[in-house]
């Protein structure tokens, strides 16, 4: 008997299948051993025989991970609703596994267009299946405040509220009580994903200051009109003032987002600050004066190092964007590079992890390819699934001592095009199949082996529900001219 195919995705370190099968069932004997200290954590070894199946594994996560591959290897049948109830076969198969880098990250915008909970709740459950493990939760925006804030209940209650969007007349909105956060976080945890909240200051916070005018630049004749919650896309002009006041504020909400998300990092944006409105205001120029600065991205920086040296008071990382690097950063920030991986280099030059998340290989919020009707931001080049299926989360040519800094990556997905579930899911798949593999597996991988085991792994995505982009072009539901949807500003993410 031939040795049967198998097509796991995320590759594994070290496959082994042998010619036989188990029946897979309530009956089989499932041997769990603890103690394999040496691939880590995340690793595991998983074997598969006449007599049974044998995890060993040296935490509960190498356990969650070895069951995610048992599910691979089980028919795409029994991963539907009704497909519990019987026994399937599965290959006889040794494998050892570990992954690559310990951050393999998908970053959510819920904050242009809103997710609801069911649907944050799906797309963990798709993250774990595919072994990656942080969830960077981008929460606040121009466009919308979507995490509630007890202290400050007008950053929901008109923050979470834009009254139409690039002028379809549409209302759009939501936000996550406190309660959800609590379960979407439990939720990831059950998964061994760990989630970090994004608030982004000092730009990107129009919402912020539509709901609490005080934080805007008041004396700039532009920012005296009532601001509203941002119906464009792009970069806003708008950004919080550099007032005492405010950076209280923002230690205040930073209070209650840690109390929420009990990880290990929290990012705090600082990405595509606009610095008109500082330039163009007398306070922001006095308190330049005041706190012995040069430049406005010295007052970026101290503004901050402010929230951030509370939110480490607090037992918390930091995560930035690379525009932090234009100043000095907090101790033991870590800087995801998305401007290119120069970035990254810069940053591990500097003594700071970092991660590689460049427009060019993982904002899947991109086209992926120039067919008409072909979904995603108009504005950049396709990515397609090859392309993320190239990259390395290791920057080209960077230095040898420097490597150990690149602690992962992550895959984006902005949401001014990407306004609801179903076309999240379109974007999102198969191309995060392929990162995932980018994060976990070896180097030295070849697309077209990849693309072979992927074929028949969209039969289980389709077991699952998952409505990706077929590998052959546009689903029929996406052939249809793109809607007119430009980014409305300087620039778009």
């Amino acid at each position: 008997m031939d040795a049967p195919e198998i097509s796991i995705i995320p590759k594994p370190f070290h496959v082994q299948v042998g010619t036989g099968q188990l029946m897979f069932g309530s009956d089989v004997v499932v041997d769990l051993q603890e103690g394999l200290p040496e691939l880590g954590p995340d690793g595991y070894r998983l074997t598969v025989t006449d007599e049974g199946v044998t995890f060993q594994i040296s935490s509960p996560a190498g356990l969650f991970h070895a069951e995610q591959t048992l599910k691979q290897l089980l028919p795409p049948g029994a991963l539907r609703n009704n497909g519990g109830d019987q026994a399937w076969p599965i290959p006889h198969v040794d494998i050892i596994d570990l992954p690559r880098f310990r951050w393999r990250g998908a970053m959510l915008d819920v904050a242009r267009h809103f997710l609801p909970k069911r649907d944050v709740l799906r797309f963990l459950d798709l993250m774990a299946f595919h072994k990656l493990n942080v969830l960077h939760f981008h929460l606040t925006e121009d466009q919308g405040w979507r995490i509630e804030i007890k202290r400050y209940p007008k950053l929901t209650e008109v923050g979470g509220w834009r009254r139409e969007t690039l002028g379809d007349g549409r209302p759009h909105g939501g936000f996550y009580t406190q309660d959800d956060i609590r379960e979407i976080v439990d939720y990831a945890a059950e998964r061994h994903i760990t989630i970090v909240p994004e608030i982004d200051i000092p730009g990107h916070s129009t919402a912020a200051i539509a709901a609490y005018p005080e934080l805007g630049n008041q004396d700039v004749p532009s920012a005296q009109q009532p601001r509203e919650v941002w119906t464009r896309f792009g970069i806003a002009k708008s950004v919080l003032n550099v007032e005492d006041a405010t950076v209280e504020f923002y230690k205040n909400v930073m209070d209650e987002v840690c109390d929420l998300f009990p990880g290990e990092f929290v990012c705090l944006g600082g990405d595509e600050c606009p610095k008109d409105e500082w330039r163009a205001s007398a306070r922001a120029q006095e308190r330049k004066a005041e706190l012995g600065l040069k430049t406005e991205e010295d007052l970026q920086a101290w503004f901050m190092h402010q929230v951030s040296e509370h939110v480490a008071d607090k037992g918390r990382k930091l995560l930035g964007w690379d525009e932090i690097l234009e100043g000095e950063l907090f101790p033991g920030t870590v800087v995801s590079s998305w401007r290119g991986t120069d970035g990254a280099v810069e940053a591990a030059r500097r003594g700071h992890d970092t991660l590689t998340s460049p427009t060019k290989w993982v904002y899947f919020d991109y086209r992926q390819s120039d067919a008409p009707g072909e979904p995603g931001a108009p504005f950049a080049a396709p990515t397609s699934l090859e392309q993320a299926y190239s990259f390395d989360p290791v920057p080209e040519g960077m230095p040898e001592e420097l490597v150990g800094h690149v602690i992962g990556s992550e895959a984006t997905l902005w949401s001014e095009y990407i306004p609801d579930a179903r076309v999240h899911d379109y974007q999102a798949w198969p191309r995060l199949a392929a990162f995932s593999e980018t994060v976990w597996s070896a180097p030295g991988r070849e697309f077209a082996e990849f693309r072979t085991r992927l074929e028949k792994h969209l039969e289980r995505l389709d077991a699952l529900g998952v409505e990706y982009r077929p590998l052959d072009g546009p689903h029929p539901w996406q052939k249809q001219p793109a809607p007119d949807r430009k980014p409305g500003g300087d620039a778009a993410e």
